[in-house]
């Protein structure tokens, strides 16, 4: 998973709407500036109606078959997550009928979907297509998670598609919002997705949909204090020693998220951006940044005083795609 590119939003969030269409011009860039990674986050309630868990319009998946189509043309490698799950999502969780940690009918359907993606995707190459199974679980002991019972549905779901799809690259997500090394689950043979947020106060400023934005200073990098710690290179160091814990145990490490919301003053972001990714770098840490256009990615965020150039047909904040580039 030494891989690098972006997450796209096309089954993102469901509004009773249809699925976005494959940018075809968005991959043309990744290829034209050789980043070879796309991550997929999808919400169930695509396919899904009135929480009818077994018997999803598979039609949908046809947008999916579109999408790793595409990707596979143009030497990319696709990783389907679910960012919405049966019973779990990070965002408005509310939303859900049922719980994925402590009720079994979210459990069978979690199981169900990633089965059924299974068989559809069985004859696709393992270096084409992986599963990110469920974005960022939550912090330990939040809406009934624990360690145990977040490991045993991991190992579960995985020994569920490897008995479909043996060689099937498995993605697990960082518990606390993917923030959180996993080294009970070192041995599942799976990859590790940690994310690229931290300090939230540099990252997340002015974020209204995160409760932690409200009262926030303008964010200082180096020197932002956030969850009692002074925030600069040594900082980040820090924060990923978990992770690199676990790489030690046989585990590869993946950045499946990071980026900075475009309220941050442009010269505090690139200074972090350009820290976050030596550090990915100096460890060997492939990375995909949420998101490519949008107000985290590297087109059109809108970021107060930002370099943009016409690249590709697209404005391309320059700076930032050249720290991209650079730390690779």
């Amino acid at each position: 998973m030494k891989r690098y590119g972006f997450n796209f939003q096309w089954l993102f969030v469901y509004r009773g709407e249809a699925p976005q269409p494959v940018d075809l011009a968005a991959l043309d860039f990744l290829a034209e500036e050789e980043f070879d990674f796309v991550r997929i986050p999808t919400d169930y309630n695509f396919w899904t109606r009135d929480f009818d868990y077994f018997h999803p319009d598979e039609t949908v998946f046809e947008q999916l078959d579109a999408c790793l189509a595409a990707c596979r043309q143009r030497g990319i490698h696709m990783s389907l997550n679910l960012h919405r799950a049966p019973g779990y999502c990070i965002n408005r969780n509310e939303q859900e009928r049922d719980n994925l940690w402590t009720d079994t009918i979210a459990q069978d359907a979690f199981v169900f979907l990633w089965e059924t993606f299974a068989r559809r995707y069985r004859h696709v190459p393992p270096d084409a297509l992986s599963f990110d199974l469920l974005n960022e679980p939550p912090g330990i002991g939040q809406y009934g998670m624990t360690r145990q019972n977040h490991a045993t549905i991991m190992r579960r779901t995985a020994a569920a598609i490897r008995r479909i799809t043996p060689d099937r690259p498995i993605v697990i997500d960082g518990l606390g919002g993917g923030n959180l090394a996993m080294p009970e689950l070192a041995n599942l043979g799976a990859i590790h997705s940690g994310r690229g947020y931290q300090p939230m106060a540099v990252s997340h400023y002015q974020a209204t949909w995160w409760d932690g934005y409200h009262g926030l200073p303008q964010p200082a990098y180096p020197g932002t204090e956030w969850a009692g710690t002074i925030w600069n290179r040594d900082a980040l160091v820090d924060n990923y020693r978990p992770w690199r814990q676990v790489e030690a145990m046989g585990v590869d490490v993946h950045i499946g998220e990071f980026g900075c919301y475009n309220q941050t003053p442009n010269d505090v972001a690139l200074r972090w951006l350009a820290d976050l990714l030596s550090v990915c770098r100096e460890n060997a840490l492939g990375y995909a940044m949420w998101n490519f256009k949008g107000s985290f990615g590297i087109v059109q965020h809108g970021r107060p005083g930002a370099r943009y150039e016409l690249l590709h047909g697209f404005q391309v904040d320059r700076d930032l795609l050249e720290l991209l580039k650079a730390n690779r």
